[in-house]
């Protein structure tokens, strides 16, 4: 049962055959007896005509293709001491039968059917019939009878087939229907093409589905609200620390103060993150449009151009002079995450007066997108789970939150675009690409 279409096909195709054999077999052996009980009936029929006249007219035309091909009777009058007075055609040998009825005859390796009757004044009326003639009118009607089955036993396994696998589609579209289900967009499956005896079935999973969205739904309220409430007291907390920061002299309590204030920065950060995280999240659902992606770099470039400045970072655009215009049809909010996101992990993990290029490549008719920093890169092993929510490189500057790639990664898929890091191979740094996903 790997197979429902298998199944079906490896029970009911040795049925079908089965049921086709055993129909073909009575359908021969009834037309048979039903061609024999007839030609005997005629045969009694023409030997009594002829017992009762007392008198016979030989047909003088016959033949052995005629007797044998056609199947003509072949007429015997014995006389009463047993002696042959007349006989239709002489092909045949002259055997007086013992008594009146129907009889079997081989005469030279030829079967014949004979029907005798006994005529008034003793004499005795046979007729014979070929028996290759009836043998092959048999056959002949039969096979008329059996044509039918073996034709329709073909056409009812090609309709088998049919629907079984139009049983086995109708399934896969369900299942099909179902892997589109994720956890931003996840949306009851149809019922009106599934058969009744897997409804049950979709239907328990409909109610899954809506559990697992309303189960999401409050995940992701509640780290909204948690974000929301956090915020505010951060922020006091910030506010505070910017108060004392004068009342503190130089010595070992300014060092603490400082990481203090690092402390409550990646706090106030992860929050941030968190809250954007959510947002965007709730907004999966928003409707695209076509996004000019050039414009969106040089968006967010502008955007992050002070973070870059404070680190003494050179960041640039980087395009092909005379490139065209690159449109994506996707939610504008999401191109720009993801690019907000990688640009701001570049500038965040380049040493202070490194270098962070954003290029947009045209590549055999093919546009992609490369970060490309000057920072220490990740070690191979870890690349994968970079992308991971708070997983934080082993070693890396202090303040990131380990939820920036995460949020780029989820942001890129929603407008269809692969998002893969690699290292440098000219000298240490990290090359985050943006490319149209196969």
């Amino acid at each position: 049962m790997s197979s429902i279409r298998s199944a079906l096909m490896w029970w009911l195709v040795p049925t079908f055959l089965a049921v086709a054999v055993v129909s073909a077999g009575l359908s021969y052996r009834m037309v048979t007896i039903m061609a024999a009980d007839l030609l005997d009936d005629q045969m009694v029929q023409l030997g009594d005509s002829i017992a009762q006249q007392g008198h016979l007219t030989m047909p003088s035309d016959q033949t052995a293709e005629r007797v044998h091909g056609r199947g003509i009777y072949v007429i015997q009058v014995f006389a009463a001491d047993g002696h042959l007075s007349a006989a239709s055609w002489d092909g045949v040998v002259a055997r007086r039968m013992p008594h009146p009825g129907l009889h079997e005859l081989q005469d030279s390796g030829n079967a014949w059917r004979v029907y005798a009757a006994t005529a008034p004044g003793g004499q005795t009326v046979q007729v014979l019939q070929s028996g290759s003639f009836r043998a092959g009118l048999a056959f002949e009607r039969a096979g008329s009878a059996v044509l039918p089955v073996l034709v329709l036993l073909p056409l009812s396994m090609v309709v088998l087939w049919v629907v079984a696998r139009a049983i086995s589609h109708t399934l896969q579209d369900i299942g099909s229907q179902a892997a589109l289900q994720d956890a931003h967009s996840i949306a009851e499956l149809p019922l009106e093409r599934v058969p009744e005896e897997i409804r049950p079935l979709v239907s328990s999973f409909n109610h899954l589905l809506a559990r697992l969205r309303d189960s999401f739904a409050a995940q992701r309220r509640f780290v909204q609200d948690a974000a929301h409430e956090l915020r505010t007291p951060i922020a006091a907390v910030g506010l505070q620390l910017e108060n004392l920061r004068g009342d503190l002299g130089d010595g070992p309590a300014a060092q603490r103060f400082q990481q203090l204030e690092a402390g409550v920065g990646r706090a106030k950060r992860l929050v941030d993150q968190l809250l954007k995280m959510s947002r965007q999240e709730a907004a999966s659902t928003e409707i695209g449009g076509s996004v000019d992606v050039q414009a969106q770099l040089r968006d967010s470039i502008h955007t992050l151009i002070a973070l870059a400045d404070q680190r003494r970072i050179d960041l640039g655009l980087v395009a092909p002079e005379g490139a065209p215009t690159f449109l994506l049809s996707c939610a504008a909010g999401d191109l720009r995450s993801a690019l907000d996101n990688l640009i701001e992990n570049a500038l965040r993990y380049t040493p202070e007066g490194g270098v962070v290029d954003v290029q947009l490549l045209h590549e055999q008719g093919c546009t992609a997108l490369e970060v490309v920093d000057t920072g220490p890169g990740i070690a191979p092993e870890l690349l994968d789970r970079v992308f991971d929510r708070f997983f934080r490189v082993p070693g890396s500057a202090p303040g990131g939150s380990g939820l920036g790639l995460a949020i780029a990664q989820a942001a890129a898929q929603r407008c269809g675009l692969k998002l893969t890091l690699r290292n440098r191979e000219d000298r240490s740094g990290l090359i985050a690409r943006l490319e149209t996903s196969s």
